[in-house]
């Protein structure tokens, strides 16, 4: 357990992705702590992923939610959905807990509804998972380090999925949506295969190109009308693909600023605008400031050392 009563500053971060059966439906483990710091506020960000946080000690303080109709709330543990403006999350010099990032596609399996049902909203972890987020929690308060609390993760995860783990369903399309992008048809597992094909391909084909597709392009290659493409997308990934595809490039761009900034290599927004695929500086800090809610500066300055905002690769990372 963290002990809450360690002298002078610590910090600890630790990540670690699941085991090898959890990956399609979980991108990343990330335990967090800090402690007789000065108090802070950060930005989670919209990412590809959805949200599960277990808090080890205080609870999670929410000041500002995407959805800004939501008040302020405080959660031992919580599952948020795909969201394309940040939230707000402060602590008082002490936090600690871990974090999963969750696929969209594994929504069904890992937490019995499509991610389209969370779209921009913040629950606690016990409205989605019931009696199973205090299990979660009991477990996580048990282990003693990192490797231990993930490896809970892990047990606890396999079990929740149970049979979904063991059964697949060989998508019936043999062109386009039937195939991987790397080439061979595409398996797909359990709950997952209840998605249509089409969607899977779409938001694979968002996630190869960093969101480098256009949405009548995505239509042709399903087989479906924009619009139809448009209302089945959003039913399961929580975001249209044209919003999708934004968070995505976003995604990239506030990654790659922030790796670059840490080894020391900061690109010029001009350069960083060009490589992610915006028409220039000023379109790349207007999405900043739309989704971010500030100025890329500005969020480097306050997140850099924030312990729940490491730098990492889009595949190891989970910020949100």
């Amino acid at each position: 357990m963290v002990d809450p009563d360690t002298d002078g500053p610590t910090t600890e971060f630790a990540s670690r992705q699941p085991a090898p059966s959890l990956r399609r439906f979980v991108a990343a483990y990330s335990g967090y702590r800090e402690a007789g710091v000065a108090p802070a506020m950060h930005r989670g960000l919209p990412s590809p992923y959805l949200t599960l946080i277990i808090t080890l000690d205080d609870p999670l303080v929410v000041a500002a939610h995407p959805d800004p109709l939501t008040p302020p709330c405080t959660y031992d543990t919580l599952v948020g959905g795909l969201h394309s403006t940040p939230a707000l999350i402060t602590h008082d010099g002490r936090q600690s807990g871990v974090q999963l990032a969750l696929t969209p596609l594994g929504a069904r399996a890992l937490l019995g509804l499509p991610a389209g049902e969370l779209s921009g909203i913040d629950l606690h972890g016990t409205d989605v998972l019931g009696r199973t987020a205090y299990e979660l929690r009991e477990r996580l308060l048990e282990a003693t380090r990192w490797t231990e609390r993930f490896a809970v993760l892990d047990t606890m995860l396999g079990s929740m999925l149970g049979s979904t783990l063991g059964s697949t369903l060989g998508s019936t399309l043999t062109s386009g949506p039937g195939t991987a992008l790397g080439g061979g048809p595409v398996t797909r597992h359990g709950a997952e295969a209840s998605i249509p094909a089409e969607v899977t391909w779409a938001w694979r084909r968002l996630l190869a190109t960093a969101g480098g597709v256009g949405v009548s392009e995505l239509a042709r290659e399903v087989g479906w009308s924009t619009r139809y493409l448009g209302r089945r997308f959003r039913e399961e990934i929580g975001l249209g693909p044209k919003e999708a595809a934004r968070v995505v490039r976003f995604d990239r761009a506030r990654r790659t600023l922030q790796r670059l900034s840490v080894e020391g290599a900061a690109p010029t927004l001009a350069s960083l605008a060009v490589e992610c695929g915006y028409y220039d500086q000023a379109h790349l800090a207007r999405e900043f400031g739309t989704l971010a809610g500030c100025s890329p500066s500005r969020w480097l300055a306050e997140e850099f050392r924030n312990v729940q905002a490491p730098p990492a690769s889009p595949a190891g990372d989970w910020l949100t």
